[in-house]
């Protein structure tokens, strides 16, 4: 079990329930404080890891803990594929990735399914490219999720993730430390009501195995290569894999 499966977002029942509920709970609040907390940064790293796939350009396409649909309206703004299904647990969130993508006339195109992505419901090599953008670290078993993962891609498909991830030299690592417990949390807890998202979010990110621990969990989870590159100082990284 790796650190951040134990870390809960309230006290009280199973991690994929609590996750969900905060979800729902943040749901309405949730791109705005998306983009701010992280200076719109993240829109620049969502489109860096769909262009680690425009080479391969995937036809059918699966976005992973799709939140409100941001990493799935860019893929398919940007790699044109003829089907792109936006999975996540929460339905708050999802409600408002539908409504974002009719404003963009994608509904052609992108779908939303509520999903158990440790038991994804699609057949053994369903896809051509799976994605996944600040999700992974929810999972109650990652190495679970990495393998469902893994076997919904078609042999020679390709995974591509970003994630928060903590920053490992001097001076970012500290300057992140004070952000991430300070102006992160109070932030969250003003503008979403919720007093406990993110301080979760901080305790989740500190947590999460990243850098090379994290491409060695990816080829045990059954992927034949894997890599990845830190962004932005190492706030955030891009792991790549090929099945």
């Amino acid at each position: 079990m790796y650190k951040q499966e134990e870390i809960k977002p309230y006290n009280d029942g199973e991690k994929a329930c609590q996750v969900e509920q905060m979800f729902d709970n943040i749901a309405p609040t949730y791109d705005k404080l998306n983009h701010r907390l992280s200076w719109d940064i993240d829109r620049r790293w969502r489109r860096k890891a769909i262009g680690m796939l425009a080479p391969y350009s995937p036809k059918t396409m699966l976005d992973i803990a799709t939140g409100t649909g941001d990493f799935a309206i860019l893929a398919a703004q940007i790699l044109h594929p003829t089907r792109l299904i936006g999975a996540d647990i929460s339905e708050g969130m999802m409600e408002i990735g539908r409504q974002k993508v009719e404003q963009a006339g994608l509904s052609d195109i992108i779908s939303f399914v509520k999903e158990d992505c440790l038991s994804l419901s699609y057949q053994d090599e369903t896809f051509d490219a799976v994605t996944a953008a600040f999700g992974i670290r929810n999972f109650a078993n990652l190495d679970r999720g990495l393998s469902e993962m893994c076997r919904v891609l078609r042999k020679g498909g390709h995974l591509s993730i970003v994630e928060l991830t903590t920053p490992v030299t001097f001076p970012m690592k500290q300057l992140f430390h004070v952000y991430s417990h300070t102006v992160l949390p109070i932030y969250g807890r003003l503008i979403s009501k919720d007093t406990s998202a993110y301080s979760y979010l901080t305790k989740t990110i500190e947590a999460f195995p990243q850098g090379e621990q994290m491409k060695d969990i990816m080829k045990k989870a059954g992927f034949s290569d894997a890599g990845f590159k830190r962004l932005t100082f190492g706030i955030c990284t891009m792991y790549f894999a090929t099945k």
